[in-house]
């Protein structure tokens, strides 16, 4: 009978993947059962496709789909940038966003698209494209994660519900240990997850939402307020904190629910439940969670939500500030916008999300353009440090950036080395040490040079220390370690810096034998917390 039961499961869990058409007839219809022990904890509900009640009496639901930024991972058009434009079908009707013209990196679109949806239906079938406008044929990019029964899909397909306001399919909240196999993060799709990292792909990332209308704006359904929480669906409960775990309900709504499937003999079909692990009402230990162990607890993951965290997915934040020009021709010291696309190109691939916060955020930022350092030729190692301390702790040793943030600084002239790490959260770049590698035949753009430089320090906050090729003597090609490390190819390797010979900016992955180092896999998330 077990071996009966799990065959079922898995037929039936390809379905949902491979034809979400016929979801109506893997959920049972039924009516909604709910635990009547108030402390039953995680909370369960039988849930079905459709009750035939209104779900939400206080209003006519509406569902919309978000498209908030587009990045291009591969060159998509040979000789231009990328006209990329989104198709968004809810409940099989489309919605075309406008052509943006010419351009690889898209943020801040805020282009949606809003349906009415029935308000007696639980789930809401939605499918996300992104495209490439072309003269006589248009291109579809890839954003979909693996799908080994449809290798050649390069769309998203979700089901949204209604009642709790999450969504499952090709994007979901990924638990580490359960059947989710969305590893790209939640409201986001990636179409290197098809492990098409080094392939011409047409490979992209999107970051989207899906939500709907809501009487209290709070953004937590009828449903949910009325049979999970017993909270007042025409009063806002934003910033609530019932448990006294210091993270507001809203947080812990979205981010500790899941859909769990079980198997009733009774009706022989599959049940959905709804389960919140994070349950608004029952105090959590959210310093001591990490979940996907980025190193930023669940805490810390609610303070950078407004930036983009996932606490199921990793997350890297680094904080820059940069110099301003001197008074004798000196120039300002920045790190180049193309560089910062390429850094985030290189770790976002990898579904580690790199946060760069230089001051184009919206709402709060911690970056500043420092002072010219006018005492001296070249700045100290003291000086450097006192930045530190000045601009990135302001002179509190208990400022809650540390430990959360890397710390990267830009600056006009360094003592030594024009590049290195003077804590374990905290490194800088040179301008001057730049700009003559910038001069050099054989090494790369301005983009790749900066670029290159500034992820091979922030390498060294992530624990790549004492590697292959790191070395002096493997500057240079009339060099023996330069050859004995080619394998390892890596911006750690001194050898492959700065674009020298190869427009590289990344880390390896280990896939070249002998003498290579998967820098990805060894990354130490936490060696950044250990400060000196």
């Amino acid at each position: 009978m077990k071996n009966k039961l799990f065959k079922n499961f898995i037929i039936i869990f390809m379905i949902i993947i491979t034809n979400l058409s016929i979801i109506n007839n893997v959920f049972a219809e039924s009516d909604n059962l709910i635990e009547n022990d108030t402390n039953f904890y995680p909370r369960k509900l039988l849930s079905s496709y459709k009750n035939n009640e209104d779900i939400d009496p206080l209003i006519n639901l509406e569902v919309t789909v978000d498209i908030n930024e587009i990045r291009a991972f591969d060159i998509i058009d040979k000789k231009t940038d990328p006209d990329f434009y989104a198709r968004i079908f809810i409940n099989g009707e489309e919605f075309r966003s406008p052509i943006w013209k010419n351009q690889k990196y898209l943020s801040n679109l805020n282009w949606s698209c809003t349906l009415d949806v029935p308000d007696d239906q639980e789930f809401v079938e939605i499918i996300i494209q992104l495209w490439d406008w072309n003269i006589g044929r248009d291109t579809l990019c890839d954003i979909a994660l693996n799908d080994n029964e449809n290798p050649n899909r390069k769309d998203l397909s979700i089901i949204y519900s209604i009642k709790t306001g999450h969504w499952f399919g090709d994007d979901m909240i990924y638990l580490p240990h359960s059947w989710s196999v969305d590893m790209s993060g939640y409201g986001r799709g990636n179409g290197c997850d098809d492990n098409s990292i080094y392939e011409d792909d047409n490979d992209c990332e999107i970051y989207f939402d899906i939500k709907q209308n809501d009487y209290d704006g709070d953004e937590i359904p009828y449903w949910t307020e009325t049979e999970m929480f017993n909270t007042d669906p025409t009063v806002d409960d934003r910033g609530r904190d019932d448990d006294n775990d210091n993270i507001p309900i809203e947080w812990e709504n979205k981010w500790g629910h899941q859909f769990d499937w079980e198997y009733d003999e009774l009706i022989d079909q599959y049940v959905i439940y709804h389960t919140w692990f994070y349950d608004p009402f029952k105090w959590d230990d959210h310093q001591n969670i990490d979940t996907d162990n980025d190193a930023l607890n669940n805490l810390e993951e609610y303070l950078t939500c407004q930036w983009g965290s996932d606490p199921f997915r990793k997350d890297i934040f680094v904080e820059i500030d940069q110099m301003n020009a001197g008074s004798i021709f000196e120039k300002e010291s920045v790190l180049p916008d193309g560089s910062k696309h390429l850094i985030r190109n290189a770790f976002n691939r990898q579904n580690i999300i790199f946060h760069l916060d230089d001051g184009s955020w919206v709402g709060e930022t911690g970056s500043e353009s420092v002072p010219f350092d006018d005492v001296g030729e070249k700045s100290t190692w003291e000086e450097v440090d006192l930045l530190y301390r000045k601009y990135f702790l302001h002179d509190n040793e208990h400022n809650w950036r540390r430990g959360v943030f890397h710390y990267g600084v830009v600056i006009y002239n360094a003592e030594g080395a024009s590049g290195y790490c003077f804590r374990s959260d905290a490194f800088q770049i040179s301008r001057v040490g730049m700009e003559k590698k910038v001069l050099s035949p054989v090494c790369g753009s301005r983009d790749v040079v900066y670029a290159s430089a500034y992820m091979h320090e922030l390498g060294h906050s992530l624990g790549l220390v004492f590697l292959g090729g790191h070395s002096r003597d493997a500057y240079f090609p009339w060099q023996p370690l330069w050859w004995k490390f080619r394998p390892y190819k890596s911006i750690m390797n001194y050898g492959y810096m700065y674009g020298f010979l190869h427009d590289l900016v990344d880390y390896s992955d280990g896939s070249r034998g002998k003498n290579d180092f998967n820098d990805w896999e060894n990354i130490d998330f936490y060696n950044f917390q250990s400060y000196f």
